[in-house]
């Protein structure tokens, strides 16, 4: 039996790695960002996408993991894998493409408050007082950040951010729905490697062969990092650690990526965020707060 000692050691390191995850996907979208400028997006998220499965699918297998998916639930992780992966990145790269980062993260990352709502309405899911406020503190937040948009007609990275979070949500209220056993490393993995042919299908349609030509340096280096660390590895350290954990203290480590992903790209991208865009996220982030920091709430996998 380990000692006490042992086990909060165990825990204090698992608690370390929780928040180096954190920085690994709020940075995340700092490299995407580094990437478009030298990279188309389709070829940008075919490449990341496919480093990132297969990173993620060497280091289950090495450390011994099952990836094996029960037959009758191969099709509902595709299903997700085309949510959860595939539109998630082409909606975000695109959004990204089209206006601040900084600004696509906070729309983003109201995922949890769409997830209490649809919840509700196609699992009858209960609402609870503290969900309530949620959606409240969301929809002030999201008015007060993309009201003053509007001044020049319909923002698109307003709608591919919140298409973002949607399609999210939609993955994660499915496998509620269909109650899917998949063990999370596996469901992960297969919704990568469905993720990724999803995306290049897509590449090869909207823009032929990728284009690896006249890539630069840093460019190759944003890509590795978003496949390799960004998705890969992080997925698979989220999986193995976010276990050993309560579920609350990895729901803090889900919720430092959007401020971790925010206060980088006013660092290394020089974005500045308005006034608007600081008491809507700030707003939006007590909301997920409420959600995810919920007692009984169950671990979940936070997106890049």
């Amino acid at each position: 039996m380990p000692s006490p000692r042992d086990t909060a050691e165990v825990t204090g390191t698992a608690r370390m790695l929780v928040v180096l995850l954190a920085f690994a996907w709020g940075l995340n979208w700092i490299s995407v960002s580094i990437g478009l400028r030298g990279a188309p997006p389709w070829t940008l998220r075919f490449l990341g996408a496919g480093l990132g499965a297969l990173t993620l699918i060497v280091a289950a297998t090495l450390s011994g993991h099952t990836l094996r998916v029960p037959r009758g639930e191969r099709v509902h992780v595709m299903v997700a894998g085309f949510l959860n992966v595939a539109l998630f990145q082409i909606l975000s790269t695109f959004a990204q493409l089209n206006g601040a980062t900084s600004r696509v993260i906070i729309l983003a990352y109201s995922m949890p408050i769409w997830t209490t709502i649809m919840g509700r309405l196609l699992l009858g899911e209960r609402l609870t007082t503290m969900r309530r406020i949620a959606i409240a503190l969301c929809i002030v937040g999201l008015a007060i950040l993309v009201w003053p948009l509007f001044a020049h007609g319909i923002p698109i990275t307003v709608v591919l951010g919140l298409a973002c979070a949607w399609c999210w949500c939609g993955a994660t209220v499915y496998l509620k729905w269909v109650k899917a056993t998949v063990p999370p490393l596996a469901n992960a993995a297969w919704q990568l490697v469905f993720g990724f042919l999803f995306i290049a299908g897509g590449t090869f349609i909207f823009e032929g062969v990728p284009h690896l030509n006249g890539i630069s340096r840093d460019t190759w280096l944003a890509i590795l990092f978003m496949g390799v660390i960004g998705t890969g590895l992080a997925h698979f350290l989220w999986w193995s650690v976010a276990a050993r954990l309560p579920a609350i203290t990895a729901s803090i480590g889900a919720l430092l990526v959007p401020v971790i992903g925010v206060v980088a790209s006013t660092i290394v991208l020089h974005e500045r965020p308005t006034v608007n865009d600081i008491v809507g996220f700030a707003l939006i982030f007590s909301a997920a707060s409420c959600v995810l920091l919920q007692p009984g709430r169950k671990r979940i996998a936070m997106p890049e």
